[in-house]
């Protein structure tokens, strides 16, 4: 029955991913959508030198203007991802902790092979901050320290024994067609839950403070999940409790 789900599909999904726009394509093939994006270029290759040691580290814009995707050529968490919204949600990272040092770096998201660096404000230059932030990356992976330590919480989708039918069908789409677009622009989307009919997703990344991010949910997120699962009726963020403390620190 869920297999029967996944056939028959010839329509073209509209939708945007954070400013990024989907072309028409035929939701049979079944292939990923970051093939139909517009990618944005590569700035060009950052390289830090000293007497011992050479890094290339890449710089990639994304949609949010505070958050730039810094990529250092190596693996930082194999397959899961990781967002640290505070020095103190920093603790089993020692990468983390060093960017936070940085002053300016308001969070910080660790992808498979990515590092996305948010600011806190649209008044401070990227300009100012890249060299700090390049040589701390250079400066820890010469180290040979972990990126994160064994006391590091896992936030992966994983299927669980307990997951029915439309949860896992859930899971799998976020997994193999939604997670790797979103990854691309420097953020992710993680399953918070299902209740209701309603899928509640937290934004990481670039996508956290994102100005577009409600249209990622909406024009992009929930438009797929309704199209192969009729039992889903909206998508819904959700905001942990640090966020919500973090939240009304700033607003005081």
């Amino acid at each position: 029955m869920a297999a029967a789900r996944w056939l028959g599909a010839a329509a073209a999904l509209g939708g945007r991913f954070c400013h990024m726009m989907l072309k028409d394509h035929n939701l049979t093939t079944k292939q990923s959508l970051h093939q139909f994006v517009q990618k944005k270029p590569f700035l060009p290759f950052v390289v830090l030198r000293n007497t011992v040691r050479c890094m290339f580290i890449q710089t990639q814009d994304t949609p949010n203007p505070n958050s730039l995707k810094f990529i250092p050529g190596k693996e930082v968490l194999e397959s899961r991802t990781m967002e640290f919204s505070s020095p103190a949600a920093a603790f089993c990272s020692p990468l983390a902790r060093q960017l936070f040092r940085i002053e300016g770096v308001k969070s910080v998201f660790f992808g498979p092979d990515f590092i996305t660096i948010t600011k806190e404000s649209e008044d401070l230059d990227w300009n100012l901050l890249k060299p700090d932030i390049y040589a701390t990356i250079m400066d820890f992976f010469a180290s040979g320290l972990p990126v994160v330590t064994e006391e590091a919480p896992r936030t992966d989708t994983a299927p669980s024994e307990e997951d029915d039918e439309v949860v896992l069908m859930i899971k799998e789409l976020l997994d193999t067609r939604i997670r790797p677009t979103v990854q691309e622009d420097g953020g992710d989307v993680i399953y918070k839950g299902f209740e209701d009919g309603i899928v509640q997703l937290k934004l990481q990344g670039s996508c956290t403070s994102c100005p577009s991010s409600i249209i990622t949910l909406k024009n992009g997120i929930q438009n797929m999940l309704q199209f192969y699962i009729p039992e889903v009726e909206g998508v819904e963020q959700v905001v942990d409790d640090d966020d919500d403390v973090e939240k009304e620190a700033n607003s005081t």
